[in-house]
């Protein structure tokens, strides 16, 4: 059965190409952030408009970045710049500024105790209470809109890594902390210095925060502990984090590939030629405990904790991952740039506007 799309909005075809233009390009030379670091136009339809680079006939997106599914089973998608889509079993649902939403690209969802949505994205923190959009800016006292992680604590806690640095927020009051710099030769940073690009939390309560070019940092509560290259840690340009549940850090960086560390060393897999590749994402951890992520160019690695298994990137039509997740129903999804799929029994499958979805 085809599944029924409800589009919001309509933007015009040129000016968004147009603006698509400016965004990635700069007199007339190609951006030089990685795929993953450009953002750009609200497209139009998403499932009629055409990115002029990487597009996949059919698919939802050109660029899926975050896959998460709430209380009520709804699957919520995240794009870079093809606004939000909700998937409730049934309907898929294209959501843009008309609702409420900020648009700009989604770089985390989670919900909290009450059962709201949260969305980071490029122009601020969304609330979603089920009925609409509270959008949270430097209005509201957040230091920096432009978010590139987010975590809600066990506590209840939100915390928002942005360009400049870190904030709490209680759900009314927001608290921005200076995350310290360790000295760094030559820091690699691609977008801004006091960047957090990841947010994971430990078994201890401690939060790890990914930096652009300054490795990772442990915030107890009240010291931030820097870890650097100085320390073994594979590179200083960090993408993304994920605490296991024996208490691993997953770190994913830009350059180096991915380290995992115990609470006393680092192992660099990418360095010791286990893993190829160099820029890693989208970790996730499933029911058995296996470790998955995504590199890029590079297909997707999971580890059982004895070895790792690759799947080649032409498994998924040449589309590098940047999600992985595992709704309740068992299906795990693939999100990145290329669109949505779903691997079963051991195959990936292109999950276009028109499925399949079970």
């Amino acid at each position: 059965m085809t599944t029924p799309i409800i589009p919001f909005r309509k933007t015009s075809l040129i000016m968004a190409a147009l603006l698509w233009l400016m965004a990635s390009s700069c007199n007339g030379q190609a951006d030089p952030r990685s795929k993953t670091e450009q953002d750009g136009a609200v497209a139009a339809h998403p499932a009629t408009f055409e990115d002029p680079l990487f597009f996949i006939d059919g698919q939802l997106c050109q660029h899926l970045r975050k896959i998460y599914q709430d209380k009520a089973g709804h699957l919520w998608l995240g794009t870079n710049v093809y606004g939000l889509m909700r998937y409730d079993g049934d309907t898929l649902e294209y959501i843009t500024e008309q609702e409420g939403f900020s648009g700009g690209r989604v770089t985390g969802i989670a919900e909290d105790n009450e059962g709201n949505l949260w969305l980071a994205t490029g122009f601020g923190l969304n609330k979603y209470d089920g009925h609409s959009f509270t959008v949270f800016t430097e209005e509201d006292g957040l230091l920096n809109s432009e978010i590139w992680s987010m975590h809600i604590d066990s506590g209840d806690i939100i915390w928002i890594g942005h360009n400049e640095g870190l904030s709490r927020f209680d759900g009314t009051t927001f608290e921005n902390l200076a995350v310290p710099m360790p000295e760094v030769k030559e820091p690699n940073t691609i977008y801004s210095a006091n960047r957090i690009t990841g947010i994971a939390e430990d078994q201890a309560g401690n939060l790890w925060l990914g930096t652009d070019g300054y490795g990772i940092s442990r915030y107890d509560g009240q010291t931030f502990t820097p870890f650097t290259t100085a320390d073994g840690l594979c590179d200083n340009t960090i993408y993304e984090l994920m605490v296991d549940r024996k208490g691993n850090l997953w770190v994913g960086t830009y350059w180096g590939g991915v380290s995992k560390y115990d609470g006393q060393t680092f192992a660099n897999y990418t360095q010791d030629g286990v893993i190829g590749g160099v820029e890693v994402s989208g970790f996730f951890e499933d029911t058995n405990g296996d470790i998955w992520f995504g590199v890029e160019n590079n297909g997707v690695y999971r580890y059982d904790g004895k070895a790792f298994q690759h799947y080649n990137q032409e498994d998924l039509s040449g589309a590098s991952v940047l999600s992985i997740y595992r709704d309740r129903e068992g299906r795990l999804w693939f999100g990145g740039w290329g669109g949505l799929f779903r691997y079963d029994h051991g195959s990936f499958t292109p999950v276009t506007v028109d499925g399949p979805w079970k």
